[in-house]
Formats: structure tokens, C-alpha cells, sequence
């Protein structure tokens, strides 16, 4: 099977940023409940709560808001192999 792949750096046509998949895979929550804790590794429902009520201003809402639509098409599994230390 021959998927065609491109090699990271080269997704222009996608719109996907290779370094901010990895700043997402390796952001933490910084404050709240869940301080501390990877925002990949937030429950689900707390992440469509953000998506409801709104997101934080800058970086943090870009990346929650990039994180909602990850986890909403059961993308998550390919953050997972960008986090640091795993």
C-alpha cells in the first residue's frame, strides 16, 4: 500500500504547520482543574465546553480551538507520537 506521504515541512496544501502540530502535542492546560496536565490528555468533554462558551484569547484559544477539531474527527492518535518524552 502506497499512501504518498510527503515528508514533514512539506503539507502546503493542507494548511497543517508540522512545528504547531508539536506545540499542540506538548502544550499544557495553565490553569484551572486540569492545570498542568497535557491538552491532548484533557477529557473530551472538557474541550467542547471551551468550544461552547469560547475560547481564551490567543495562543491558548488557537490551540484548543485546533485541538476541538482534532479530537471532534478522532484524530488525536496522530498527535500522540509528537509528545515529548513518550
Amino acid at each position: 500500500m502506497n499512501l504518498d506521504i510527503p515528508p514533514m515541512g512539506t503539507l502546503p496544501d493542507t494548511g497543517l504547520d508540522p512545528a504547531f502540530l508539536v506545540c499542540l502535542a506538548n502544550a499544557r492546560m495553565p490553569f484551572g482543574k486540569y492545570s498542568g496536565r497535557l491538552l491532548v490528555d484533557l477529557p473530551e468533554a472538557y474541550v467542547v465546553w471551551f468550544s461552547r462558551q469560547g475560547y481564551p484569547k490567543g495562543e491558548l484559544g488557537e490551540l484548543l480551538a485546533s485541538l476541538y477539531a482534532i479530537k471532534e474527527n478522532g484524530l488525536e492518535p496522530l498527535l500522540r507520537p509528537l509528545v515529548r518524552g513518550s
